[in-house]
């Protein structure tokens, strides 16, 4: 039990909500849409129709990659990096280091996009920031994973801004835990036949206390991905490099060695895959290779955590020979404790180190964040409504954007698959988005009701819900179920059954009435000083 002085209490239900009401809006965004983005490359999968199950670095890739550095121009050989894309395809980018217009250190490059077979399909010349980008195959994904990282704001500002709601989530996580009076009680403590009301706020403290370590294991890995670009690198430039950001990365995550310029073939690309395979136990994520071409060349195989780890594997191989050298640290170039920290943030942010286990817990425990951080601004509107008539707009607001979002995303699966087979996907997921949130406000502007404006989007968002499979298998000519199972794609199927469960729980929950805010005030008021 957690005992607070009178005071103190107040002070810290003052923390509370207000840290969950100014920033709440924006918080629940971020967080909905991470929770969705943790199946991105499931979603991915079923969205596009992907029923290639073998990784491009099971396949042989060392003939493809010579062939591709004998037609790229010799100044950008300088280095290359291999990644998987779309079905199991091959992205190829050979680059250099090179400042831009803005005099930012970046890369500059030639990307390859290669399909499973191994067939050229596109040929991109320029930088980075202008190459990369989404695809029309990975639309969705994508724009999922990059509404969760900086809410589509231009960098840096979106990475701040993500890294503040982080802390702001640290804050009513913290403030949160320090008002349950009987903490351990208030567990187990779900009055189903109480006051509508009270049932809320119930719910909204048990799934609060159960979360609250997934709710400072996402705060605080959020906040150091945001802040680690946007301010850490920046800072740790300057102080220590003089501002060459391009001397950091290399101390921090390069390989050092004595420089030999002389031309040698690279080693067989093919071995290196193979043995990393062998000693890891799954393909490579990412090979990075460092002075190709070259008698000091390196490659640098990155892959998913091993069975019962949490921590990202990396494997060093020399890039004349490819013989293996050693396992190399996430950070630096012996084995430490901040390597290690630094390692793990991405496993336990994303939920991808136990494969479909822990993206299934981790979605659980999104879901219930989101829960907590909607239902927490309903509560804290709802007592103060009584108060201050002038907050109704803010009710309206919270219901605009607590079912308006959920709307917006699944009406951008809707029309990346009616767009997908036209190729313009990239312009239509987030233009539906878009459309979908402008009707939610319009409708929060037009409907007199609030109940009447809360069935009518989460009966819209049932019903392009049950509308997705049909969609798929119909305009986006995906694959049926039989299908996508003898591919070794189930994760088709059940996104089909949840997106289908998913609508009738939504359409369902247009039956049940809302609690009446006038007449609910003062219980709330009571209950949060309980």
């Amino acid at each position: 039990m957690i005992h607070l002085k009178k005071d103190e209490t107040k002070a810290m239900v003052a923390v509370h909500g207000w840290s969950g009401i100014l920033l709440g809006l924006l918080l629940y965004a971020v967080v909905l849409t991470g929770t969705a983005a943790v199946f991105a490359h499931e979603i991915g999968a079923w969205s596009a129709g992907h029923v290639a199950s073998r990784s491009a670095f099971q396949t042989p890739i060392d003939a493809r990659i010579r062939r591709l550095a004998a037609i790229t121009p010799p100044e950008y050989r300088e280095a290359a990096s291999l990644f998987e894309i779309g079905d199991h395809g091959l992205g190829v980018f050979f680059h250099r280091d090179q400042l831009d217009a803005k005099g930012m250190p970046t890369e500059r490059g030639i990307y390859y996009q290669l399909d499973n077979a191994g067939r050229l399909r596109r040929t991109v010349q320029g930088f980075s920031e202008d190459i990369f980008g989404p695809r029309n195959d990975d639309a969705l994904s994508s724009f999922l994973v990059d509404t969760h990282v900086r809410l589509h704001v231009p960098n840096p500002w979106g990475l701040l801004l993500t890294g503040i709601l982080g802390l702001a989530m640290l804050v009513a996580a913290i403030s949160g835990l320090l008002i349950h009076r009987h903490l351990f009680k208030d567990i187990f403590t779900l009055r189903r036949r109480a006051n509508p009301v009270l049932v809320d706020r119930d719910r909204h403290s048990v799934a609060g206390t159960w979360s609250l370590p997934f709710a400072f294991i996402l705060a605080f890995t959020g906040s150091f991905f945001s802040f680690f670009g946007s301010i850490g690198v920046p800072v740790v430039a300057m102080a220590a490099f003089g501002g060459d950001v391009e001397a950091l990365s290399e101390a921090v995550f390069g390989n050092p060695g004595t420089p030999d310029p002389r031309p040698i073939a690279i080693g067989n690309l093919d071995r290196v895959t193979a043995d990393a395979i062998r000693r890891t136990g799954e393909a490579p994520t990412f090979i990075a290779i460092e002075n190709f071409g070259r008698a000091d060349a390196s490659i640098t195989t990155f892959h998913n955590p091993r069975a019962s780890d949490i921590e990202p594997v990396s494997l060093l191989y020399d890039g004349a020979t490819a013989r293996f050298e050693r396992a190399k640290p996430t950070v630096g170039t012996r084995p430490s404790a901040g390597g290690t920290l630094a390692g793990i943030m991405g496993p336990l942010h994303f939920g991808n180190f136990a494969g479909m286990l822990s993206k299934a817990i981790w979605f659980g425990l999104g879901f219930a964040m989101c829960y907590v951080t909607f239902t927490g601004m309903r509560l804290w509107v709802v007592r103060r409504k009584a108060e201050a008539r002038s907050l109704a707009w803010l009710e309206r607001t919270v219901t605009v954007v607590g079912y308006g979002l959920p709307f917006g995303l699944v009406a951008s699966a809707a029309a990346f698959l009616v767009a997908m087979p036209i190729g313009s996907a990239v312009y239509w997921t987030t233009a539906a988005f878009l459309i979908a949130s402008g009707a939610a406000i319009l409708a929060g502007a037009l409907v007199r009701s609030n109940e009447t404006l809360t069935r009518l989007l989460k009966g819209a968002t049932g019903a392009v819900a049950l509308m997705l499979p049909l969609l798929r298998l119909t305009v986006a000519g995906g694959p049926g179920w039989g299908e996508a199972v003898a591919a070794g794609q189930p994760v088709i199927a059940a996104l089909d059954i949840a997106f289908v469960a998913a609508g009738i729980w939504m359409l369902h929950g247009c039956r049940t009435a809302l609690r009446t805010p006038d007449r609910s005030a003062p219980i709330v008021a009571r209950a949060v000083d309980a």
